[in-house]
């Protein structure tokens, strides 16, 4: 596989291929030490995982930092309506201090269903309660002693607003479950500067008729909040979920297959691609595709 040329330094060594573990909830807690201290062993650079209503995302990190070595742990969606921003810088200097440069938070401005349905919360306007979020998460008093302001933070982020406010307050953002496109867009409106961290949904298998369906119910799964942005990439309407749209959200085939996908990505301005391995059986770690993976990605 070919290498883009890159000439970015985002002093945060995220590697060029991660794992998105988005099933980890699933798993008790030594199955998840046992997953991460795998994901690492295969060369992997980063771990990513969301926060939904499963774990809380700090304490989590802190399981999968203190079980690995040297691999970077990303909270890549933490919700800012899960603590307060003091209580997250306080947080996010602690991890800091236990395992420096290891540590990447990612924050993410949450659902109205998870925000005021979960948490009983009002959920305001994204861009502007981000906004809000990251003066007083620079602000914060509280950490270990000595503590500083961590650099170490990227927002999760779908439409240009929120890319435009990644790229002004934190190193760059991370995009999940969007066609190689809109790679493109998001590097535009980062510009050279901005870390863009890509996560690929996909379905290994070299049988694609078997796994045709888990590929349709993963695509439907990612349109509610990516539909318009889809119909400006020219998809018409998205929710008839025709083939194109199915490949162009998720990567099904062989490892050959997903790794031409994660090169797209990189030469249409990715410096990171985490990939989302969907199974049949979520409750189990896809230790064999990541093994499958692994010899064909740079990891």
């Amino acid at each position: 596989m070919s290498a883009r040329p890159h000439h970015r330094d985002h002093h945060h060594n995220l590697g060029r291929i991660g794992i998105w573990a988005g099933d980890f909830d699933r798993l008790p807690a030594p199955a998840l030490r046992e997953a991460a201290a795998v994901i690492e062993g295969l060369g992997y650079g980063t771990l990513w995982f969301p926060e939904l209503a499963g774990r809380e995302a700090v304490a989590q990190a802190a399981i999968l930092l203190s079980a690995t070595r040297h691999i970077t742990v990303a909270a890549g969606m933490t919700d800012i309506y899960a603590r307060d921003p003091i209580t997250t810088a306080a947080a996010q200097r602690t991890l800091q201090e236990a395992f420096p440069g290891r540590f990447l938070l990612g924050l993410w401005e949450s659902h109205p269903s998870l925000a005021e349905g979960v948490r009983g919360h009002r959920h305001g306007p994204p861009l502007a309660t981000m906004r809000s979020y990251l003066d007083a998460l620079d602000t914060a008093p509280f950490g270990p002693p000595g503590a500083v302001a961590s650099p170490h933070r990227v927002l999760a982020a779908l439409d240009p607003g929120m890319l435009a406010l990644a790229g002004e307050r934190a190193r760059g953002a991370m995009l999940l479950g969007m066609p190689v496109e809109y790679t493109r867009t998001a590097r535009t409106v980062l510009a050279d500067a901005g870390l863009l961290a890509v996560t690929q949904l996909c379905v290994l298998t070299h049988d694609r008729t078997a796994t045709a369906d888990l590929a349709r119910t993963t695509a439907g799964a990612a349109l509610p909040n990516r539909r318009e942005l889809l119909r400006g990439l020219g998809y018409g309407n998205p929710e008839t979920l025709d083939d194109r749209l199915v490949d162009a959200l998720v990567a099904h085939g062989g490892a050959e297959d997903i790794a031409h996908r994660v090169q797209e990505h990189l030469d249409a301005g990715a410096d990171h691609v985490s990939l989302h391995l969907m199974t049949t059986t979520p409750d189990s770690p896809p230790t064999r595709q990541w093994e499958q993976l692994a010899l064909h990605l740079p990891v």
